[in-house]
């Protein structure tokens, strides 16, 4: 499964990338101006009230002052208690056929289209949304004539803030299409990976569900805020207008919140508790504004003032402390080497930047502003969080093997110290009672062989070596059931082994093979010397005994982080991994007739003295044994 999700995250990369593209697509289709495009030069405006007619404003007309407005010059600001607006549009004189106008930006939340007198066009929102759009075809008959808007608002902006374009009708059709084509895009794609999100979420284990339903969270309430900020969903489906309005600021409620959740489940885990609280308190406003949202629709939005302070005004506050407050934060955690917190940086820098910008540009052109750039930031922001999801799902599958491992190496020494305290309590109960009868047997089995004859004493002497045996394992026994280091001092790793050459040089050579010794003589542990010249004699009698032709045992020692190295390798038959992994274990042996006791005693020998023993071997290729103890400064 987590194989699977790693996948799919790459398809989501690749599918934002195609997103991307539509994207910019749309735009530069949108920016390209039609070769026969044509701009009204100006217009005329003219303040009204709710019950002015038609005909009376055609009346009047030639009586009453009209404003002139120039083509791209800034509408004034509608004057208090006024909440209609009349605009005059002179024709040119000669029209093409198939021709079409297109005012691309009108604050009104009624919009009655008039030619001469004649009522064209009627569009009236019931919800508080001011922002349309409006296109309607023209006929050669119409040139010279006058078109009258009729603007109506209860709402702070009334007018035109666009230029008033005349063109074919079909390539204004596309433009009136393409002009919100980048946020359906985005929505949609955003809905759609929402939804396979939440799908995919029912097969995750439940450590991972919060962060991943948290970026699920994020992204669909994102989508449903692109949709909502579409003036063309109002315009067209005017009807669901209060819907569509109501989901984006829900949407926005939640977005938030988990945003900080999320932020807090990939970085924090607990260590910054401000970071926990102000997650707490965007959940409780964000329930505030949801019930104040509900409260205000049922009264008709009559709150309408108030609730726009909260949900636009002191939230647009939050949300700048909260992108400096996560900004800092991911600072602190990239100049900590945070390789993850790079990457969220990186694509909330770029969400907060183009944020902030469309914030400074709204507040500084009086709330006239259409916010645009943080679109782009959204799209950068959402490919970070799912790169920083995918790379967080490798890791935990990463954990999860390293822990399988340790969980299974823990386990294993768990039964091997079982078996170990078996066979010392076993050991100490039997060795000594055990051992004295034996003694007393062979001091008799010398007595009757020394009076018998030649064939009874071959049958003593055999008798004997075996008894003789039977106290070496007894001994092996009591060794590793009590192990006892009678006198610890300074030892000098390269003395100690001059001292066993002796012993193992002529085994080895017996054997057919022979001994490289390279030790310095600078390395001092501390430690019983008996029992070093019993651990290093145990080791290399087993590489003795696995040699092969021209067998060869190479020794040599060196310091490294603050540990000494001993090294005892040879060219012998090799282990097997399975046999590997049991060295050590009770009544385990590689050879024949072993016991296994010598590794044991090994093994705990090098325990009580403080090191640690690792076995590297192939199969025909050889055994490296690396035994490593504390190092000891000499004075």
């Amino acid at each position: 499964m987590q194989q699977w999700l790693q996948k799919y995250h790459l398809r989501w990369k690749m599918a934002l990338v195609i997103i991307i593209g539509l994207l910019f697509t749309a735009n530069h289709v949108m920016a390209e101006q039609p070769d026969g495009v044509k701009t009204i030069p100006n217009w005329e405006l003219k303040w009204g009230g709710p019950n002015d007619r038609i005909q009376d404003i055609i009346t009047l007309s030639d009586k009453e002052q009209w404003m002139t407005i120039e083509s791209g010059a800034e509408m004034p600001d509608k004057p208090e208690k006024i909440s209609t607006v009349w605009i005059r549009i002179q024709l040119p004189k000669q029209l093409p056929k198939d021709y079409g106008m297109y005012i691309d930006g009108i604050y009104a939340q009624q919009l009655l289209v008039y030619m001469d007198d004649q009522l064209i066009r009627e569009i009236k929102f019931d919800f508080p949304v001011d922002e349309q759009r409006s296109l309607f075809p023209l006929s050669t008959e119409d040139g010279g004539k006058a078109v009258y808007l009729k603007l109506q608002t209860s709402m702070d902006r009334l007018g035109i803030h666009s230029d008033v374009r005349i063109d074919h009708f079909e390539s204004l059709t596309r433009a009136y299409i393409l002009q919100d084509l980048q946020s359906i895009i985005l929505g949609c794609a955003f809905l759609f990976i929402a939804a396979i999100m939440l799908i995919c979420s029912l097969f995750l284990k439940q450590i991972q569900q919060a962060s991943w339903i948290s970026l699920c969270l994020i992204i669909l309430t994102l989508g449903m805020i692109f949709l909502g900020y579409t003036p063309f969903i109002y315009a067209n489906f005017t009807g669901f207008g209060d819907v569509f309005l109501d989901v984006f600021d829900i949407s926005l409620a939640i977005f938030l919140p988990a945003l900080t959740y999320f932020f807090e489940k990939i970085f924090d885990n607990g260590n910054f508790k401000w970071i926990r609280l102000f997650r707490k308190f965007q959940i409780g406003y964000s329930v505030f504004t949801i019930i104040f949202m509900v409260f205000n629709h049922l009264n008709h939005y009559r709150f309408m003032d108030t609730y726009v302070f909260f949900t636009l005004t002191l939230l647009s506050t939050i949300m700048i402390i909260q992108f400096i407050l996560i900004i800092g934060v991911s600072i602190y955690f990239v100049l900590r080497g945070n390789k993850e917190a790079v990457i969220f940086s990186s694509g909330f820098a770029i969400l907060a930047l183009m944020g902030m910008f469309d914030l400074i540009i709204y507040y500084a052109n009086n709330q006239k502003y259409q916010f645009f750039l943080w679109k782009f930031g959204v799209v950068g922001f959402i490919i970070a969080l799912i790169v920083i999801l995918g790379r967080r799902f490798a890791i935990n599958q990463e954990q999860m093997s390293n822990y399988s491992k340790e969980l299974e190496f823990y386990n294993h020494q768990l039964q091997l110290s079982e078996k170990m305290e078996m066979i010392s309590s076993l050991a100490a109960s039997v060795a000594h009672e055990v051992r004295n009868p034996l003694q007393v047997t062979r001091g008799f089995l010398q007595l009757v062989a020394a009076r018998t004859d030649d064939k009874n004493k071959e049958y003593m002497t055999i008798a004997i070596e075996e008894l003789d045996r039977a106290s070496v394992i007894i001994t092996d026994f009591l060794t590793f059931a009590k192990p006892q280091l009678d006198e610890i001092v300074q030892l000098n790793v390269s003395k100690e082994i001059n001292q066993i050459e002796g012993i193992i040089v002529p085994l080895a050579t017996l054997n057919g093979g022979r001994i490289i010794v390279n030790v310095p003589s600078d390395l001092h542990i501390n430690g019983n010397s008996s029992k070093l010249k019993q651990i290093l004699i145990n080791i290399i009698k087993n590489s003795i005994e696995a040699f092969q032709v021209d067998g060869q045992i190479h020794i040599w020692a060196y310091e490294k982080n603050d540990e000494i190295f001993i090294h005892i390798k040879d060219n012998g038959e090799g282990i097997e991994p399975v046999q590997l992994a049991k060295l050590g274990e009770p009544y385990y042996s590689t050879k024949t007739k072993g016991t296994g006791l010598g590794l044991m005693v090994t093994f705990r020998l090098i325990e009580i003295m403080k090191g640690h023993i690792e076995f590297k071997s192939q199969k025909y290729l050889g055994t490296e044994v690396i035994i490593r103890f504390p190092k000891v400064v000499v004075n």
